[in-house]
């Protein structure tokens, strides 16, 4: 049975406008400064061969939440973005169903690299996944701002 996944605008989540967010099909519970929580409902294109959720699909929501957790921007402001330079994933646990997780924060950085982590639990509340990532900003459509910030720094 293949579920029919919503098509958020992007003011109501971020990552609505990747062709990859609808193929997994996660989406954006919550995001603000610093912050961000992405939650999956895992269905049959999640499982690898033992029937648990696949571990590429664990590894994406972290670079995911991290990364929206990295480029937060208030009401206004120029968009962020950025690119992963690294990422390490380690895997606590397993889901086979019911929804999960990620929780990312940004740790720290300065003006172009950021260092971001995130936890993913099961519809349990246990840890099956965690993760910390660097982060380089990149200059946001239309500007030559790769700091991110709206300098227009290099």
């Amino acid at each position: 049975m293949t579920q029919q996944i919503p098509e958020p605008g992007p003011a109501e989540d971020p990552a609505a406008a990747t062709g990859f967010r609808r193929l997994l099909g996660y989406r954006t519970a919550e995001w603000r400064e610093g912050h961000a929580v992405l939650e999956m409902d895992l269905d049959e294109r999640h499982m690898n061969r033992a029937g648990v959720l696949h571990g590429g699909a664990l590894a994406t929501l972290i670079d995911t939440a991290c990364g929206l957790a990295a480029t937060w921007a208030p009401e206004g402001a120029p968009p962020r973005l950025c690119v992963t330079l690294s990422l390490a994933v380690s895997f606590t646990g397993q889901a086979a169903g019911g929804r999960v997780r990620a929780t990312a924060r940004l740790r720290g950085g300065g003006r172009r690299i950021v260092f971001c982590s995130a936890e993913v639990t099961d519809a349990a509340g246990r840890l099956i996944g965690m993760g910390e990532g660097s982060f380089r900003y990149r200059a946001s459509p239309g500007t030559e701002d790769t700091a991110g910030d709206g300098t227009g720094a290099r």
